[in-house]
């Protein structure tokens, strides 16, 4: 019985300790890029920030496409210089404006070169429908077969 309850109780520590374990960069990419994705849904149905959402740019975060950077700053400087000063002073609209300064400056400096590009597709960033774009070695087998 005692060994029964030391070994469960080393088991609860273990899980406990890999819990608390801090989150990694891409871990904390994913999880603001979400965030930012929340944050841009709720402003384009909320009765008061409706027209301050549209005037920003459609954004869909993948931080797999390698053309995210530029579509952060571009999207960072218009909610920066939003025409109304009203929108630009709504807490939802500063809270999204530092969620995208938080993962651009994240990206670009913390996790420096840790990110795994997996395609180049700026449409899809605008769009959210991204198009697979095969290599020359992938298109060769795809017409012989």
């Amino acid at each position: 019985m005692k060994v029964g309850l030391a070994t469960l109780f080393v088991f609860v520590t273990y899980v406990w300790i890999a819990v608390c374990a801090p989150p990694t960069c891409y871990s904390r990419v994913l999880g603001l890029s979400k965030e930012i994705m929340d944050t841009l849904h709720k402003l384009h149905k909320h009765h008061r920030t409706k027209d301050c959402a549209e005037v920003l740019p459609k954004l869909f975060i993948d931080v797999h496409n390698s053309c995210v950077m530029p579509k952060l700053r571009d999207f960072l400087y218009v909610v920066e210089n939003l025409p109304t000063p009203h929108c630009r002073a709504r807490p939802r609209v500063a809270v999204l404006r530092r969620k995208v300064r938080n993962l651009y400056t994240i990206i670009n400096r913390v996790c420096y070169r840790d990110l795994v590009y997996f395609t180049d597709d700026c449409e899809a960033i605008e769009t959210g429908h991204s198009s697979p774009r095969y290599g020359e070695d992938r298109l060769q087998l795809l017409e012989e077969n």
